[in-house]
């Protein structure tokens, strides 16, 4: 079984969510037959790199108080706290995710995406460190494994993965997700925003049982 999960790493809901799907997951039967694919959304492809600060910038992007962004940070950081996630509220700043994207890729390329994505979570909501930033790119993807001038040579190439972050953006407004993240089992079951574990359990074992009683 399929499961493709659109994120981007500037998203809280994405950040929890990737945890409780896999509270879910290990606790499927079916785990060892599950294959989890993880695509490319930017929820802000116009943005400019990295120097506003994120309760600022969102605000602005989606017609809130800086109060009102306050609470939702608030509130974010109350349920990464309850999945056991780090979470600072507000040092943040908001930026442009396409670098990152590319650099997923490629480290999908070498069976490290997952790796690479949890720490690029973590140093931007738990430590606060920029994204956006070239250098901590480079410092995170050495840290999974892979090979700092590898690295320097994709982040230095425009055109490297590129597609492949399109292709996934192409995909997800196909399927018609309009933010993240958006889950797609089997390509017949989607899933939007931060769900609970129970409705993901739910996800997959209704997804398991309709593959088995399709090849019968």
């Amino acid at each position: 079984m399929n499961v493709e999960i659109w994120t981007d790493i500037a998203c809280p809901w994405c950040y929890i969510g990737k945890a409780r799907f896999e509270r879910a997951l290990a606790a499927f039967e079916h785990r060892d037959h599950v294959e989890v694919v993880y695509r490319s959304f930017e929820l802000n492809p116009k943005a400019a790199n990295g120097t506003t600060p994120i309760i600022d910038a969102v605000a602005a992007q989606y017609g809130r108080t800086r109060e009102q962004q306050v609470a939702r940070e608030e509130y974010a950081a109350s349920e990464a706290h309850a999945e056991g996630l780090g979470f600072r509220i507000g040092g943040r700043v908001h930026g442009n995710t396409f670098e990152l994207h590319r650099l997923l890729h490629f480290a999908k390329a070498r069976d490290l995406q997952t790796e690479l994505m949890d720490l690029a979570f973590q140093v931007n909501f738990t430590d606060e460190r920029s994204i956006y930033d070239q250098e901590t790119l480079v410092s995170m993807a050495v840290e999974v494994g892979l090979y700092e001038a590898a690295v320097r040579e994709v982040l230095n190439d425009a055109d490297a993965y590129a597609e492949d972050v399109r292709a996934d953006e192409r995909q997800a407004a196909e399927l018609g997700a309009g933010g993240v993240p958006f889950f797609v089992l089997d390509r017949q079951y989607g899933v939007a925003g931060l769900q609970s574990v129970e409705l993901f359990t739910q996800a997959l074992e209704q997804a398991w049982q309709n593959r088995s009683t399709a090849r019968h």
